[in-house]
């Protein structure tokens, strides 16, 4: 019989001490963790929540790492992030873009490249199932928010007077490279073209939106979390990965387009099966 094991992170704030000075303040990602969690052990996955202050990168591999050890062939990890999204630059040359995007951990940033290392370790057959609510890159004309958020989003969802998107400001971005330069360039160098390393795990993200858009925080979960959850109905939807992006997508303003990417071995049958299926 299949395993399903599940790991959630929420960060409401970082350390202010890496990214100078700046705590990066949000309200509604630890409830989206739990709120994760929470539908994981409905589907009888074995859950550990990470929190803010726990939320390092040390403690966020080391999750990883060890879920990497208990699954093998067939069995299933669902991955949760809720937090900043960052970039930096990229040194490896793995990124057409020349930005390697991040998950903004309370102690540092977490590399992509450091990401798709982790899911190298996972035994070949492996499924994963990737939620990120998080933003990427980019700033935004907050007009653009007021335009498009009322005509789309239930009005109760966001207060379009006080929007908190979750990126990593430009400018505390670049302070933040330059003043851990030496630490940012090295984790590149040691995982050399992380991208194009052999993943035999099956890997399924839908992130909370495209690589130059925001995804917005809320007051009871984060816009992409939210209308996830609405999709999700209590564990009554039916349908593919695919299908379960779409829908999510649906609801969301123009502004915000969950993404769609599944990465690694290709596993045509675990994209077919509904979304949280051990």
């Amino acid at each position: 019989m299949a395993q399903g094991l599940s790991i959630h992170f929420g960060l409401n704030s970082v350390d202010p001490n890496h990214y100078n000075g700046w705590s990066g303040k949000l309200q509604a990602c630890e409830a989206d963790a739990k709120d994760m969690a929470r539908i994981a052990g409905e589907r009888d996955f074995e859950s550990t929540t990470i929190l803010t202050r726990d939320a390092t990168a040390s403690k966020v591999t080391s999750a990883i790492s060890d879920a990497a050890g208990k699954l093998e062939e067939g069995d299933i990890l669902f991955l949760t992030y809720s937090g900043h999204g960052g970039q930096v630059p990229d040194t490896n040359g793995d990124e057409q873009d020349r930005r390697d995007e991040t998950w903004v951990l309370y102690d540092r940033q977490l590399v992509d490249d450091e990401i798709y290392d982790l899911y190298s370790k996972f035994a070949a057959g492996t499924r994963i199932f990737v939620l990120s609510d998080s933003c990427h890159s980019g700033t935004v004309n907050r007009d653009i928010f007021d335009a498009a958020v009322p005509s789309v989003v239930e009005s109760d969802l966001i207060d379009t007077n006080e929007v908190r998107t979750k990126d990593l400001p430009k400018d505390v971005a670049e302070s933040t490279y330059e003043n851990n330069k030496d630490l940012y360039d090295g984790i590149q160098k040691s995982h050399p073209a992380a991208e194009a390393d052999e993943i035999g795990a099956s890997v399924i993200l839908i992130s909370g939106c495209q690589d130059n858009q925001l995804s917005m925080d809320g007051d009871r979960n984060g816009l992409f979390t939210q209308q996830l959850l609405a999709v999700w109905k209590d564990g009554k939807f039916r349908g593919s990965h695919r299908r379960f992006a779409k829908a999510i997508g649906a609801k969301m303003p123009p502004t915000q387009s969950p993404n769609y990417n599944p990465v690694g071995a290709q596993n045509g049958a675990f994209e077919q099966q509904t979304p949280l299926t051990i």
